[in-house]
């Protein structure tokens, strides 16, 4: 067992949402609680919640790499999320891109040398009206990200 009693404790909640026969039903769920644990979903973690489910660890990897929320490699302490979807880069979500890699000096899928940010391209956030739209973490969203709005986030998130 890799994870702490806790976070097993947690998935036992998700998993009592759901018949026996249906425990692949909290996969998602599961997986989420591993990565707010351990940062990221190591190769072992995603063997351990396939274990503990019942699930092939086939079909866990599937899932985790398939979303975006899940981190299948290291991850600075802040994920960053910028939407690409096309209203948000016809909303300047193109320039807030832009500004955010060269204040941050790094680009998608690229993780400051402090290891305090990475940057990742995201899916629609279904705020398209807020557009440009940023996750921070899979958690916070920040909407009509300026220049500005932007460099006031790295600094709250650097302190």
């Amino acid at each position: 067992m890799l994870l702490s009693q806790e976070a097993y404790k947690k998935i036992d909640r998700e998993l009592a949402k759901f018949p026996a026969d249906q425990r692949q039903s909290a996969v998602m769920a599961a997986l989420a609680i591993a990565q707010n644990e351990t940062g990221w979903l190591p190769p072992e973690v995603l063997l351990d919640v396939a274990n503990y489910i019942g699930m092939a660890p086939i079909a866990v990897q599937e899932v985790a790499t398939f979303y975006n929320m899940y981190n299948t490699k290291p991850v600075g302490k802040y994920k960053i999320s910028v939407c690409t979807n096309l209203p948000c880069q016809l909303s300047g979500g193109e320039k807030a891109a832009h500004y955010l890699k060269d204040k941050l000096g790094i680009d998608y899928k690229d993780t400051t040398a402090d290891g305090q940010f990475t940057l990742v391209e995201g899916e629609c956030m279904g705020a398209c009206g807020d557009a440009p739209v940023m996750l921070v973490n899979n958690k916070r969203m920040c909407s009509f990200m300026s220049n500005e709005k932007i460099d006031a986030l790295v600094e709250e998130l650097k302190k």
